[in-house]
């Protein structure tokens, strides 16, 4: 799971439905973007947003490196 993204909210992140995806990758096993594919990502504030903010998850599915679906 990518966390600290850079959307404010899941709605935010659907807002950009058809627009490459912005992420910071976390994983200490190596990367998980994948162009093509389910990617799920968590918002946690209070681990990466000094400013707080809303804590939220989703599965977004990418097609060649465009944000496809956010569930």
């Amino acid at each position: 799971m990518m966390t600290c993204n850079t959307y404010a909210s899941k709605k935010e992140l659907k807002e950009h439905i058809g627009q490459p995806l912005r992420y910071e990758e976390t994983s200490a096993f190596g990367p998980e973007y994948r162009s093509n594919g389910r990617l799920y990502l968590a918002r946690r504030p209070h681990l990466c947003d000094p400013k707080g903010g809303r804590e939220f998850f989703a599965e977004v599915v990418m097609v060649d490196g465009i944000i496809e679906r956010v569930n």
